[in-house]
C-alpha cells in the first residue's frame, strides 16, 4: 500500500483500518476522468454495472440482496451522553459500539479492495486550501462504484494541502 501522503495521521488511520478490515490490496482514488473511465469498464465487465442504451453516461447498479436496509431497532446514536441522542432514538455508549463494531470489522474486506476516497465537506471549498478551513474526510469503501468524478472529490490544490499536513 503506497499512500500519496505525508500526513502521519491520515497514513495510520489507514494503516490500522487496513490492518483490521485486510483488504486484499488499498487503492488510493484520485477523482480523475481516466479513473472513472477505467472502473466504470471494469464493473461494466463484470456485471456489476449494466449501460442504459437510451442514457449515455448511465448505469444500472443494483444493490446485493445481502445489503440491509437502515432498520430502526438496529440503527444507533452513539454520543457520550444518552440525553444527546435524543428522546425517540436507540442509544448506545461510544466504546461499547467501538467493541462490537471492530468485532464485525475484523477481515470483512479480506479478497477485496479497500478504495479510499478524499472527499470535501459542504460549503467550505470557498476557503483557501491553506487556512486550514475547509472540512475533508478519508472515505474508506469495498464498492469501486463509490469513487465517481461525478462525487464532489477534495479539489486538488485542498488535497495537496491535507496530504502533506502532518
Amino acid at each position: 500500500m503506497k499512500s500519496p501522503s505525508t500526513n502521519t495521521k491520515l497514513n495510520q488511520w489507514v494503516q490500522e483500518c487496513a490492518a483490521l478490515c485486510q483488504p486484499d490490496s488499498v487503492y488510493w482514488c484520485d477523482g480523475s476522468a481516466a479513473e472513472y473511465d477505467r472502473l466504470m469498464a471494469q464493473m461494466v465487465a463484470s456485471g456489476m454495472a449494466i449501460p442504459l442504451k437510451k442514457r449515455p453516461n448511465s448505469f444500472l447498479f443494483r444493490s446485493d440482496p445481502s445489503d440491509v436496509a437502515r432498520v430502526e431497532d438496529r440503527t444507533y446514536i452513539s454520543t457520550p451522553s444518552k440525553v444527546e441522542a435524543g428522546p425517540t432514538n436507540n442509544w448506545i455508549d461510544p466504546a461499547e459500539l467501538k467493541k462490537t463494531m471492530t468485532g464485525f470489522y475484523k477481515g470483512c474486506m479480506r479478497g477485496r479492495t479497500m478504495y479510499l476516497v478524499l472527499l470535501q465537506g459542504q460549503g467550505t471549498s470557498a476557503a483557501p486550501a491553506s487556512s486550514g478551513a475547509p472540512t475533508v474526510c478519508t472515505q474508506g469503501t469495498n464498492s469501486p462504484s463509490v469513487p465517481r468524478a461525478s462525487m464532489t472529490l477534495v479539489p486538488t490544490r485542498v488535497m495537496m494541502c491535507m496530504l502533506a499536513t502532518t
